[in-house]
């Protein structure tokens, strides 16, 4: 298997490179998590690291590469999120989309 030397920014490993295994289309996964086992044998901690682009070229805009940003949430329920599946509800936001009482 080829794997690609990723960066990884914010989070407790901001500024490592790492290598990461790439997938059969030759890109890193979306999601990166990382098992941290708890110092008193609770269950462990997981870190969750995105998959965003690490730049563009400034005279054509190619693409550059892949980097990992630390996702503090990093909550996606552990579902697949299909292109046709409904939206997430923005945190904070109104149920049901309606205007809220303490608004009239």
């Amino acid at each position: 298997m080829k794997s690609q030397d990723t960066p990884f920014v914010g989070g407790p490993l901001d500024g490592r490179v790492l290598p990461v295994l790439l997938g059969p289309t030759g890109h890193p996964p979306k999601t990166y998590r990382v098992p941290v086992p708890d110092a008193a044998g609770g269950p462990p901690t997981v870190l969750v690291y995105r998959r965003v682009q690490a730049g563009r070229s400034p005279r054509l805009g190619l693409h550059q590469g892949w980097k990992y940003e630390y996702d503090p949430e990093g909550d996606d329920g552990g579902r697949i999120r299909w292109p046709w599946s409904k939206p997430r509800p923005k945190p904070g936001a109104t149920p049901g989309g309606g205007p809220d009482a303490a608004d009239e």
